[in-house]
């Protein structure tokens, strides 16, 4: 995900959720957000944010919804709605799953951004560059999960949220049956088979 101009993404459009609406339709809005947001973590293939500029509200938690993100040093990360009479409640989970609790809590009750190194201090981003190499070191990871199993990197994703949400002793049998699994499939086999033969796998897809 990437934008251009100063803001990376600023969430919601006010007006569409002014007093004149409706119930359902808010309802509408608030539900296809959700939607987007698990999406990205059902995808197959891995989900980058390229940040460049300011993030809030739920644009930020588009940030926390990716599974990497790197950000210019000038971009920002903040949920404002609490000053406007909205508390960012659902950007609130993707935040209080990427975050600790107390800068996750800091972000929501006082709506103060944080900055790019903040960010990475706190694990919402992965990398920050200056604003001239955001692109070059964005492809330079894309190109470097696009050398990996496409099958093997979908496998791996879809394990790693599942064991998130899971408890140390159901995580560890559910990935250890999970490591059998990924050996029968035809690019696990090749990718041992190259390591041992010192040769570049040759991957099914």
């Amino acid at each position: 995900f990437a934008a251009e101009g100063p803001v990376f993404c600023s969430g919601h459009d006010l007006k569409e959720l002014s007093s004149e609406d409706d119930v359902k339709h808010r309802s509408q809005v608030f539900e296809i957000c959700a939607e987007v947001m698990t999406l990205i973590q059902k995808l197959p293939v891995p989900v980058i944010a390229k940040v460049n500029g300011l993030a809030t509200a739920a644009g930020c938690q588009l940030v926390a919804s990716c599974d990497i993100a790197v950000a210019s040093e000038k971009s920002q990360f903040a949920t404002p709605g609490v000053n406007i009479g909205l508390f960012c409640s659902t950007p609130a989970v993707a935040l209080g799953r990427s975050l600790p609790r107390k800068v996750a809590l800091e972000m929501l009750f006082t709506g103060e951004p944080l900055s790019a190194q903040e960010a990475l201090m706190h694990g919402l981003v992965s990398k920050v560059v200056p604003e001239d190499k955001l692109e070059e070191e964005t492809m330079k990871i894309s190109r470097k999960i696009c050398e990996s199993s496409k099958s093997v990197l979908a496998l791996g994703k879809a394990t790693f949220y599942r064991q998130m949400a899971q408890d140390l002793d159901t995580a560890y049998r559910m990935t250890t049956q999970v490591m059998v699994d990924n050996l029968t499939l035809r690019d696990g086999q090749e990718g041992i088979e190259a390591f041992i033969q010192k040769r570049k796998p040759v991957w099914s897809h």
